[in-house]
């Protein structure tokens, strides 16, 4: 009898089964959605994630989607509509309140959209697109030194906020700002780094101005950070640019070859394994649930004059992240440490596998 119970197919719950079926449907229609936006056809993506939210009316990824999609369909009050249900759900949702400040910003109504776009980062202060957007809004309220400060926020959170900055126009009221040359100097320091030697290179790859790059090199020279030297050039001598020496070899240099691949100066080198090391005290103090030790870790991996600067140009994503559980384990503490151990041990178990690769490499 109890051979063959064993070849009886098992019982399954009626209602489990069709809740599994509608959570299928429900994602492929949120996927058909999705692709329906990166073609285009907005109309018909709204149709569709109309269609996910009649029979799931909270479903936040439709109803932040469907926003999307009514915005740039320049139905403005749709958008509003669909953000404001987010809201009603969860009224700390930073994707919600940035994408609203975004509406406001299309309307020319700055006001709101700076009030919109503080609150996205009071709920989510590591969100660097938020920052950004703060940075435009205030330029264009003429809030120069706000600015600015909120611009070099966005640029620590990522990098590539300072190559999006210099090609803005939302900036052109502070432009001629010492603090925003120096965002360009920045941004002409990373393209020297990344192997871009000549004045022609660095333009075509920042879109900044000559004038602006020439400006930026000059002071750049000044500073002691970048070295001048001639190449010949048939019968012409042209101006190179590379970083200074010392320099070069703390913050590792891109060398790109006539086949464009590159190899990395041995300061990345050295700076991976110091991450590397870091992980694993990180890891101790996690499963100890030490939280004063792994808030003071996790600052290792945060700030600039620590590892900070190399986790965001190599490892920008787990460097948001990092941030954002800090920002949770200040808030809340051990409870929230036991609830989301496991993620957090694979977040640092990921970068590490990463890592080892590319010493390797």
């Amino acid at each position: 009898m109890k051979d063959q119970e064993k070849n009886l197919p098992k019982k399954v719950d009626e209602g489990e089964t069709s809740l599994v079926k509608a959570d299928y449907q429900k994602n492929k229609l949120i996927k058909k959605g999705i692709h329906l936006m990166a073609d285009e056809k907005l109309e018909e993506a709204v149709r569709v994630f109309d269609q996910v939210l009649r029979f799931d009316p909270g479903n936040v990824e439709a109803l932040l989607k469907l926003g999307y999609s009514k915005f740039h369909l320049d139905d403005y009050s749709g958008a509003l509509a669909a953000y404001d249900k987010v809201l009603d759900i969860d009224v700390a949702n930073a994707e919600a309140w940035n994408l609203k400040s975004l509406v406001h910003y299309q309307q020319k109504n700055y006001a709101k959209a700076l009030d919109c776009v503080e609150k996205a980062i009071e709920s989510d202060p590591t969100f660097g697109m938020a920052w950004y957007n703060k940075a435009c809004y205030l330029s264009l309220l003429n809030e120069v030194p706000a600015s600015l400060e909120s611009l070099r926020r966005s640029i620590e959170i990522d990098v590539k906020n300072a190559k999006r900055a210099v090609k803005d126009k939302d900036f052109t009221n502070v432009r001629i700002e010492e603090g925003f040359k120096r965002i360009v100097e920045v941004v002409v320091l990373e393209s020297i780094r990344q192997g871009y030697h000549t004045i022609g290179a660095i333009v075509w790859t920042t879109f900044i101005s000559k004038a602006d790059a020439e400006h930026a090199l000059q002071k750049l020279l000044e500073k002691g950070l970048i070295v001048r030297n001639e190449k010949r050039q048939g019968l012409n001598k042209i101006d190179t640019y590379d970083i200074e020496p010392e320099l070069a070899n703390k913050v590792g240099v891109e060398r790109r070859s006539l086949l464009g691949t590159t190899k990395k100066l041995p300061g990345v080198i050295k700076g991976l394994k110091e991450i590397s090391d870091s992980i694993q005290t990180t890891k101790i103090a996690i499963e100890e649930e030490n939280i004063e030790k792994i808030i003071s870790n996790f600052d290792d991996f945060i700030e600039p004059n620590k590892l900070g600067g190399m986790m965001i140009e190599q490892f920008l994503e787990e460097h948001r992240e990092i941030r954002l559980l800090k920002v949770r384990l200040e808030e809340k503490g051990v409870d929230y440490l036991r609830e989301n151990k496991g993620k957090i041990l694979e977040l640092f178990d990921n970068l590490e596998a990463t890592i080892t690769k590319k010493i390797r490499g």
